[in-house]
């Protein structure tokens, strides 16, 4: 039996990368799948390679609007949430102290801490009893990378959200938890210098990037069954980075 048979999910930020591989896979298991990006070209691409089972919501996770259209998308279409993978978000690892401004800080953080939020709060009245809430950090929360200030420090900040609101939400069985995945190959380590891409594998025990395929799997665990005992959970995904 597939592990995500009948269920519903929403991913946010699902037209690339290891979020659209993570919306792949549990079509494969089973689910029917919301994904939501701001480009409707890439929502249109995503859909194509998904195939079926899968429903586009045009959405920016900064925007409560959105948000609101997004939660009665799904309260029309399906009637609940199973799944939950707040995905979206946006961030440098090349913007030191002395380069932060307003303007950056607050688009980080109003999609990464603040637009995550508020995706869970606006979806929570459709979560079902036992449901599952993954939240997408990162392993710079917890290893100081230089440029990474603000990107790191709204990604801890789910981590305390997800320890919260698994005691808050204890009494619906809701689980929350997080996946923090490392340096991973997607489209953003095309752009990188060789010499920067085999510093970062040289930093890596297992000595390779990790693939979207990869998250993906870690967030199917943490949706099914497979984890009914993880709650307030941080899954790092990273080859061992994070732990040397």
């Amino acid at each position: 039996m597939s592990k995500l048979d009948g269920k519903v999910a929403v991913i946010t930020g699902a037209t690339s990368g290891m979020a659209l591989a993570t919306a792949a896979l549990f079509v494969a298991e089973g689910a029917h799948v919301f994904i939501t990006g701001r480009r409707k070209e890439k929502l249109d691409e995503a859909v194509a390679a998904i195939g079926h089972n899968v429903t586009a919501v045009q959405a920016d996770s900064g925007d409560l609007d959105d948000l609101a259209r997004l939660a009665e998308t799904v309260r029309e279409q399906q009637g609940r949430v199973d799944v939950l993978f707040a995905s979206a978000g946006i961030g440098s690892v090349s913007e030191p102290l002395s380069s932060v401004t307003p303007e950056s800080f607050d688009t980080v953080v109003g999609v990464n801490f603040r637009g995550t939020l508020f995706t869970v709060q606006h979806l929570l009245p459709l979560m079902s009893e036992g449901a599952s809430i993954i939240l997408n950090g990162t392993t710079s929360a917890t290893k100081g990378i230089p440029g990474a200030g603000v990107y790191s420090a709204s990604k801890a900040a789910l981590r305390s959200l997800a320890r919260t609101w698994a005691a808050e939400l204890k009494d619906r069985g809701i689980r929350v938890n997080v996946i923090s995945p490392g340096s991973i190959e997607t489209a953003l380590f095309g752009t990188v210098t060789p010499e920067f891409r085999e510093q970062i594998k040289s930093a890596i025990p297992l000595g390779r990037l990790g693939t979207s395929a990869e998250i993906a799997a870690a967030a199917l665990f943490l949706a099914s069954a497979d984890s009914s005992f993880v709650d307030g959970a941080n899954l790092v995904v990273d080859g061992g980075f994070a732990q040397i």
